[in-house]
């Protein structure tokens, strides 16, 4: 018995673009990115790192390439991935050109940023010639300066200005295969920011708030932007931005898709924070239940409870259950069924064994 959501998030039906074989937009699933942290030029650092962020179950992922010896790297990079990677690129046009040509899947550029319209056609060139497709990436902190004298500060009527003006530009060159990012720092800012332009243009949506901080800091504002605009049915790809480890990026962006009903991936834990009411230790127990069924993808829901409280009612909700009992006789529910009385001692191996089959049995079918 799987947990369902009582309602169902209508989402904007945005055009379709591919980012290598990952389609975004439209009914497609909402995709999962993060960025490395990596010098480019350290190739087998950047290959583990990205390969960890894959691991963690991200969709895409992003690489900056500030100089050519960089865009260069990403030749080797791409051949030893198995995820598509973006180019993270800044001005200077050529690095666009390279980054499309050593396997970058998509570049992300402010095309107003790249020069006359000569360098901006060539970039364009070499994003068709090798299927690669383009993010506009606005944000607050770095928009046109004209556009900033004319509002003063940054806003969400200026973010949407200047994302319109580059997307003009693609457009007059009959480039059509990107996507959109209007990101702040501020959560505010990036909510309107991107409402407002959701109601102007039918180009893919990527979420993000940018620079939110630390772990917990930027968490809390990615679950709080991100959330909002996928409760109005906006966005087609997300990026939680942490001063963090990327790997813990991917970790926040699953957790808020499916805690919205958006996506189903691995276990879903629903726990009580515990209280004196408890018949074992429920933090510690679901600390290490998260690092030893980390390796599961198939989506299973698991309910960990205290006391009998709350935790028959949850239990009656999720595939897997345990709920605490007296005397250390904590009981075992399976499809929101009673099945056996298990020892708090043996609660750990008890529900790794049964997740672990929950899953097998899943993916055979």
């Amino acid at each position: 018995m799987s947990l369902r959501p009582f309602r169902n998030i209508y989402r904007k039906k945005t055009k379709v673009i591919n980012v290598g074989d990952v389609k975004v937009g439209g009914d497609n699933p909402i995709s999962v990115q993060s960025m490395t942290n990596t010098l480019t030029t350290d190739v087998s650092a950047t290959i583990k790192q990205i390969q960890e962020i894959h691991q963690e179950g991200a969709d895409i992922v992003r690489v900056s390439c500030p100089d050519e010896e960089s865009s260069k790297a990403l030749k080797e990079i791409t051949k030893n991935v198995q995820i598509p990677v973006i180019a993270d690129i800044h001005f200077h046009y050529k690095r666009a050109i390279e980054a499309a040509e050593n396997g970058a899947k998509c570049l992300r550029i402010n095309p107003g940023n790249i020069g006359d319209k000569k360098k901006i056609y060539d970039v364009l060139k070499a994003a068709k010639d090798n299927d690669c497709s383009i993010r506009i990436g606005v944000n607050a902190g770095s928009l046109e300066r004209d556009i900033l004298e004319k509002y003063k500060e940054p806003c969400p009527e200026a973010l949407v200005e200047s994302a319109l003006r580059n997307i003009k530009i693609l457009e007059d060159e009959n480039f059509f295969n990107f996507k959109v990012s209007v990101k702040s720092s501020d959560v505010f800012l990036s909510i309107a920011a991107y409402r407002q332009l959701s109601k102007v243009m039918n180009y893919p949506l990527h979420l993000g708030i940018t620079e939110a901080g630390g772990f917990v800091t930027g968490s809390v504002k990615s679950a709080i932007g991100l959330g909002s605009l996928l409760l109005d049915g906006i966005g087609d790809t997300i990026r939680v931005s942490l001063s963090d480890d990327p790997v813990k990026e991917v970790k926040i962006g699953n957790e808020i898709l499916k805690s919205l009903g958006l996506r189903n991936r691995g276990v879903k834990i629903i726990s009580c924070p515990s209280c004196a009411r408890q018949a074992f230790q429920v933090i510690d127990t679901v600390k290490i239940l998260e690092e030893k069924l980390s390796h599961i993808k198939t989506p299973i829901t698991l309910s960990i409870i205290g006391c009998v409280v709350n935790g028959p009612g949850e239990a009656a909700l999720t595939d897997i259950g345990i709920t605490g009992g007296g005397k250390g006789n904590n009981m075992l529910y399976l499809s929101g069924v009673q099945s056996e009385k298990v020892l708090t001692s043996e609660i750990i191996n008890k529900v790794i064994s049964e997740v672990e089959k929950k899953a097998a049995e899943i993916e055979n079918k």
